[in-house]
C-alpha cells in the first residue's frame, strides 16, 4: 500500500466529509462514548411476594427490608464497573419507593423506616457518594390506581414524574417501558383495562416534560426518543445492529421486537436511535431465593458485553436487592468477576502507546494530515481517517514492530458524520511471508464494534487490516484499538 502524501499545497483546504444520513444529538453522542455499561435496580413489594408483576392489591406493609443499605448497593454497581444506576421507582403494581403525596400506596404506608423513609432519596444520595449517575424508571402501567386507562391517570402520572425529576438532583436517564394495561386491582375494581398504546399516554408531551425538567437526561423507550429497546430482555443486540431506525407508526409497547433488534440501515425516514440491551443477572428482574443458584457468572456477562456494547449498543444489567435490601454476595461476586475479566481483556492496549506502530491506507482524503491514517491511533475521538468523496471501498493497515498476541480489536466510526460503513472485513498477518487471513466479516460498525479474532483465545499477529467493502459515503474511522490482555482469567 502507498503512504499518503501530506505536502501538496493545492490540497491544503480540503473540507471534512458531509454527514451521511441521521447523526446523533450531543446527548446521544455522550451516551455512546461515556455510558456503555450501566445497571438496573428492581426492588418493590414483588421482592417479598415472589412475583415478577404485582397485581396492584399488595399491602404496603409487605415492604420491609430488614437491613437496607444503599451504600452496599451502590458499591456493588461500582465493583462491576456499572457507571449509572436506574431505579425502578414504581413498577406495574403501582407501589412507590418514595413518599409521593399523591398516593398512600408507597413507602409512607410501609413499616420500613416507620413510614418515614424515602428509598429514592437514599439510593440517589448513595449514587452521588459513589460517583454513579442516577436514573429513574416510572412504569406507565399502574395496576393499583383507580383511574388507570382514563384521562385522569395521565395527569397523576406526569405529576409523579415531576416529583422524581425535581426532588432528586441530576437525572441521567428516564426509562419508559411498553407494559400497557391488562388485569389489575385498579382501586378495587379488579378488572381488565385496555388502552391504545399509541395514543393514550400522549408520549410527546411526557417527553417534553423530561426535556423541560432534566434537559441532559437520556430518554429510553421502545422508540426513544434518545435510546431504543433492543427488542429482547436477553442483553443481545442483532447482528448487524444499526443505530438508525424508522419510528413511523411505532410507540412504546407498539413495535416489532425483531425490527428493534436489528435497526434499519436504509429506511428513508430513519432517525438516530441506538439500542440499549437490558438483561437481569438472574432469570427474574426481582430477587427470588429459588434463583440463587441461577446467577449469570462473570464469563457469561462478558459474553453479553460483547454482544451488546460490542455491537454498538449499551449493556443495562439488572442487580436486584434481596429481602434484606442488599445485593446478594453471589451477584456481587459475579458482577465483580465480569469487571475483572473485562479489565484483563482490555489491559495492555497495544495502540495506546503508538511506539513503533505504523499506519498506512489505500487512500487519504485530499492527502491531508487532518484525515491521516494516524488519527485512528491518537486516542482522540474528534479526529478520524477519511477518504475522498466517492471512495467507498478502502483499506487501512496497522503494523506492529513485532508479532504480539491480540485478544480484542475495537473499531469506531466517527459518529458525528453518521453511520457510513455497510460492510467490512478484518484481516491479520504475522511475518513478512505470511498471507492475510480474514478473521471477521460484518456489516455495522457504528460507535463501537468489538472483535475477538481468536475467539476465546488470543491470536498472534504483527499486521491488522481493516477493509471497507461497502459504504454509503466515504468512510470515517476514529479508532482502531488493539488489545493484548488475557482472554481467560484464573479464578
Amino acid at each position: 500500500m502507498l503512504e499518503p502524501s501530506h505536502n501538496d499545497p493545492q490540497l491544503s483546504d480540503i473540507a471534512p466529509p458531509a454527514p451521511y444520513g441521521p447523526t446523533p444529538t450531543s446527548r446521544q453522542l455522550f451516551w455512546h462514548r461515556e455510558r456503555p455499561l450501566y445497571g438496573f435496580l428492581h426492588f418493590t413489594v414483588n421482592t417479598f411476594t415472589g412475583r415478577e408483576w404485582g397485581f396492584g392489591d399488595e399491602s404496603p406493609e409487605l415492604f420491609n427490608p430488614t437491613d437496607f443499605d444503599a451504600d452496599q448497593i451502590a458499591a456493588a454497581f461500582v465493583a462491576g464497573g456499572l457507571e449509572t444506576l436506574i431505579l425502578t421507582c414504581k413498577h406495574h403494581d403501582g407501589f412507590c419507593l418514595w413518599p409521593s403525596p399523591l398516593t398512600r400506596h408507597s413507602v409512607a404506608a410501609s413499616p420500613w423506616r416507620e413510614g418515614k423513609g424515602d428509598m429514592v432519596r437514599e439510593i440517589s444520595d448513595a449514587c452521588h457518594r459513589h460517583g454513579l449517575r442516577f436514573g429513574v424508571y416510572l412504569s406507565p402501567w399502574d395496576r393499583n390506581h383507580a383511574e388507570y386507562a382514563r384521562p385522569e391517570y395521565i395527569t397523576y402520572y406526569r405529576a409523579q414524574l415531576r416529583e422524581l425529576l425535581t426532588q432528586y438532583g441530576s437525572i441521567s436517564e428516564v426509562w419508559f417501558d411498553g407494559a400497557n394495561g391488562g388485569d389489575g386491582h385498579y382501586g378495587g375494581a379488579k378488572e381488565a383495562r385496555r388502552i391504545d398504546a399509541a395514543t393514550y399516554y400522549d408520549w410527546p408531551t411526557t417527553w417534553g416534560l423530561v426535556r423541560e425538567l432534566q434537559p441532559e437526561a437520556v430518554i429510553f423507550s421502545d422508540v426513544g426518543p434518545d435510546v431504543r429497546w433492543v427488542g429482547n430482555e436477553e442483553g443481545i443486540a442483532g447482528e448487524p445492529c444499526w443505530a438508525t431506525i424508522d419510528v413511523t407508526g411505532l410507540a412504546p409497547g407498539k413495535a416489532e421486537s425483531e425490527y428493534l433488534n436489528r435497526g434499519d440501515r436504509d429506511a428513508p425516514n430513519r432517525v438516530w436511535l441506538p439500542p440499549e440491551c437490558d438483561v437481569s443477572i438472574r432469570p427474574g428482574w426481582f430477587y427470588h431465593p429459588e434463583e440463587d443458584d441461577k446467577v449469570k457468572n462473570g464469563e457469561k456477562l462478558v459474553d453479553l458485553y460483547f454482544k451488546s456494547v460490542g455491537r454498538g449498543g449499551a449493556f443495562l444489567l439488572n442487580l436486584p436487592p434481596d429481602q434484606r435490601g442488599r445485593i446478594p454476595d453471589t451477584d456481587v461476586a459475579a458482577v465483580t468477576d465480569m469487571r475483572r475479566r473485562l479489565d484483563h481483556l482490555f489491559a495492555n492496549p497495544i495502540t495506546a502507546s503508538g511506539s513503533g506502530l505504523t499506519v498506512t491506507a489505500s487512500q487519504t482524503r485530499g492527502g491531508q494530515t487532518d484525515f491521516t491514517p494516524d488519527c485512528v491511533l491518537d486516542g482522540n475521538l474528534d479526529t478520524y481517517w477519511a477518504t475522498n468523496d466517492g471512495v467507498t471501498t478502502a483499506e487501512i493497515t496497522v503494523r506492529l514492530p513485532e508479532s504480539r498476541p491480540i485478544s480484542v480489536i475495537r473499531l469506531r466510526e466517527h459518529l458525528p458524520l453518521g453511520q457510513r460503513i455497510h460492510a467490512f472485513a478484518v484481516d491479520i498477518a504475522s511475518g513478512e511471508g505470511d498471507e492475510w487471513q480474514e478473521t471477521f466479516r460484518g456489516e455495522s460498525v457504528g460507535g463501537c464494534r468489538l472483535i475477538q479474532p481468536g475467539g476465546s483465545d488470543s491470536i498472534v499477529a504483527d499486521r491488522i487490516r481493516l477493509r471497507i467493502l461497502e459504504a454509503g459515503a466515504c468512510p470515517a474511522i476514529e479508532e482502531i484499538g488493539l488489545f493484548s490482555g488475557s482472554a481467560t482469567v484464573a479464578s
